[in-house]
């Protein structure tokens, strides 16, 4: 008989027991060690790597993304789905290199990352979630330490950012990540880590911030030209840009006007030089759709083909697509989002060959969500949840294949924390960020700093990758 809870008091549990660890991780972001970590023996061989991660914020309900297509399992998901349940002949059929004996199916509007999965460049981690530590069953939730703010959209989109679910933090682990690896690159006037969603936890570190820019022009903006139909247009232009320059490169007395103007001079020339690098790039000959995610991931694409010019080694990108909340319409909504999802994501892979052949090789790409939704309707729509799916892309990737463990749907399993059907991850963010981050290039040594639980899930010392959907660094 599975032991159950009420989500009020499954609630309570999860923010009375992460109270305990917080005080230890804030005091850990404060120290020293991550200046020590910088001269270590990270990978400095030169060579090209980014990661680009897309939150898809609100909540993807992935359990429609991949779905059990055998009868058996389809007759689960579609008894346990009822009036959220898609119709298994339109499911598109995937063969996974490593079969757990059970049949599955992406989500009928997603047949370009149906393509990228046969041609074995894109993975799918099934049941992946914030976890402060394992958590077996749901008879297990009364004695563990649980996220903080479980279910709740603020927290979870946070701790996937931060991968401190113990806790609410303002570093990263994308920033941790380019505190260590910073030195890799040969610009360090421009951050490796860039945004194209503004200011966001995932690339804030100790020492470095996210750059952000934006999906149009070269990405950034500098002074504004005066319109060409303005008198004197580039006369009057010309003299503004002496008079700001002229200001930034005063003299001051004063320490803060000096540095606002050392500041504001940098500011300027970071902009410009970046500017100039993009201004460098042919446009691609592959169609970018017209929705915003796929603007954004041209962006990025186009910021990559600038690599060697902005002097970069190593990269990481933040992409958001929010609008995933669908507590109605669920159905209707995913028919339209998953396909415009799936679509960037091919045509962002096939900009990257353009750059060289086999250079998606080069770049990874994965999803993130606040968390799954609930199993069950609530009439049109599902409800918070937590364990889900995400999709990791790109040419490295150990693709054509599944990893972690897709769960029984049956309201009954263990691994349920109520009768709603919410799923308790059998895979840890921590996992699945440890993998990604040995890839790019962080010592096996460097994880506990960049992922503070990560030795309650894995061990940095076993010389195995956690999970496997990315080559083997060892």
């Amino acid at each position: 008989m599975c032991n159950k809870i009420s989500r009020r008091k499954f609630l309570g549990q999860a923010g009375c027991a992460a109270l305990g660890s917080a005080t230890y991780l804030t005091s850990l972001a404060n120290m020293e060690l991550i200046n020590a970590l910088s001269r270590s023996n990270s990978s400095t061989s030169g060579d090209y790597k980014a990661l680009v991660c897309i939150l898809l914020a609100g909540g993807c309900d992935s359990y429609n993304m991949v779905v059990p297509r055998g009868d058996n399992e389809y007759n689960e998901y579609a008894i346990t789905r009822s009036t959220l349940a898609l119709n298994q002949q339109n499911l598109l059929p995937i063969t996974p290199l490593t079969s757990d004996g059970k049949s599955y199916g992406l989500h009928p509007s997603m047949g370009t990352c149906q393509n990228l999965f046969d041609q074995g460049k894109l993975a799918i981690l099934s049941n992946v979630g914030t976890l402060v530590e394992p958590v077996a069953n749901n008879t297990e939730l009364y004695n563990k330490t649980l996220p903080l703010g479980l279910f709740s959209h603020s927290d979870q989109i946070q701790q996937w950012q931060t991968s401190v679910p113990q806790s609410r933090e303002s570093i990263g682990w994308g920033g941790r990540m380019a505190d260590i690896l910073k030195s890799m690159n040969a610009n360090q006037s421009i951050s490796m880590n860039i945004s194209l969603s503004g200011r966001n936890v995932f690339q804030s570190g100790n020492t470095i911030m996210d750059f952000s820019i934006n999906n149009y022009g070269n990405g950034v903006e500098s002074i504004q030209q005066y319109a060409p139909w303005y008198g004197q247009s580039g006369i009057t232009h010309q003299l503004r840009e002496d008079a700001i320059e002229s200001m930034n490169t005063q003299v001051h007395q004063n320490l803060l006007k000096e540095t606002y103007g050392s500041l504001s001079k940098q500011s300027f020339d970071t902009i410009d030089s970046f500017s100039q690098a993009l201004s460098n790039i042919s446009p691609f000959a592959t169609a970018f759709s017209e929705e915003w995610l796929s603007y954004d991931l041209a962006m990025v694409a186009k910021t990559i083909a600038a690599r060697e010019e902005l002097g970069f080694s190593r990269q990481t990108f933040f992409v958001t697509m929010g609008g995933w909340d669908h507590h109605d319409e669920v159905l209707n909504n995913q028919q339209y989002m998953l396909g415009v999802v799936s679509n960037a994501i091919s045509e962002f892979f096939a900009a990257l060959e353009e750059i060289e052949t086999g250079f998606s090789d080069k770049v990874t790409l994965f999803t993130v969500s606040d968390f799954a939704r609930t199993l069950t309707s609530n009439g049109n729509g599902s409800d918070h949840a937590w364990g889900g799916h995400a999709l990791i892309a790109g040419g490295a990737v150990n693709g054509q294949d599944m990893y972690g463990t897709y769960p029984s749907l049956d309201l009954g399993s263990n691994l349920m924390t109520d009768d709603r059907g919410r799923t308790i991850p059998t895979t840890s963010a921590d996992e699945y960020f440890a993998e990604l981050a040995l890839w790019f290039g962080v010592q096996p040594n460097e994880l506990s700093t960049i992922l503070p639980n990560i030795n309650r899930f894995y061990s940095p010392s076993s010389n195995q990758m956690p999970i496997g959907f990315m080559p083997s660094v060892f």
